[in-house]
């Protein structure tokens, strides 16, 4: 066949490309299912099997060395010396040391972040546990704030973080696999493919906060909390997002009001017959003023 002759129109040529891309794109795609299901690894205290490529070491490596960063951004750590700073040691280190979650290897350490402003807690992979000045304020007693430690630590103890950076390397792997089988096509698809992801690790992220809200909820109530007093953080979240909030499909949380369903759920699942009396509110959460904690 000349490919000079004006006559000749190339689809035949075309259609071998456009199946060598696809042949590389599928190639693309199925190596990355094999690297992320073939990685596995069972959580010591679940016993739930993961696709986690970290190690126990790498992920608290890991987390010190973001650690500094993750203080600067919200205004640095309060001192240890702080009352508060005390109150936050005190009450994590009961409930990581009278639940389940002493179980793991993890070397739990809790932060005071000195911001005013951001109302926030989060974990970072290893058991680095950060709760700022802004949400502590407003939680009322001791039991809401072993609730929020206790949603933290149940993300590190779920390996959260490292289970999504391999979603993330899955979902940017198959991504490139579709872009490389449709570029005669245009972005388009690998662009769609690529929202579909980032939905999709969304998705992933509220399974994520509600199973760590079932953990905050059991690690309380090891510790000695009363776990209807989760429903009281649900209260604050829910006042300070009643405006302005986008979508639930587009956020990492549910909602504050199917939190506080699913807890109501827990509540009757494991208290058919009411919360046991030994569980205590614990004393109100001391401001600023307050003399340095026991």
């Amino acid at each position: 066949m000349d490919y000079d002759d004006p006559n000749y129109s190339g689809q035949g040529f075309n259609a071998q490309g456009g199946c060598l891309r696809l042949a590389a794109g599928g190639v693309i795609i199925l190596i990355a299912l094999i690297g992320y299901y073939g990685k596995s690894q069972i959580n010591p205290v679940t016993g739930e099997a993961q696709h986690i490529s970290l190690s126990v070491p790498q992920e608290i490596s890991l987390g010190l060395q973001s650690t500094p960063s993750m203080m600067a951004e919200m205004g640095g750590e309060v001192s240890p010396g702080d009352p508060l700073a005390q109150l936050v040691t005190h009450i994590g280190t009961r409930v990581h040391d009278n639940s389940d979650a002493r179980l793991s290897q993890y070397p739990f350490k809790f932060h005071l972040l000195n911001d005013n402003q951001t109302v926030n807690a989060f974990a970072l992979p290893g058991g680095q546990i950060f709760i700022t000045k802004a949400l502590l304020v407003r939680l009322g007693n001791e039991a809401q704030l072993a609730g929020v430690l206790g949603h933290e630590i149940g993300h590190v103890i779920n390996r959260h973080a490292a289970v999504h950076m391999e979603k993330g390397k899955l979902g940017e792997a198959i991504t490139r696999g579709v872009y490389v089988a449709t570029s005669d096509h245009g972005q388009g698809a690998a662009l769609v493919t690529q929202q579909m992801n980032s939905l999709i690790q969304l998705g992933f992220s509220r399974s994520d906060e509600s199973q760590a809200d079932e953990f905050g909820f059991k690690y309380m109530a090891q510790a000695g909390y009363d776990p209807r007093e989760m429903l009281g953080v649900m209260e604050v979240l829910k006042q300070l997002s009643a405006s302005g909030r986008q979508p639930e499909l587009l956020t990492t949380h549910p909602y504050p009001e199917h939190r506080i369903e699913r807890i109501n759920a827990l509540l009757k699942e494991h208290y058919p017959n009411g919360v046991p009396g030994n569980l205590t509110k614990g004393a109100p959460i001391r401001r600023a003023e307050a003399v340095p904690y026991r």
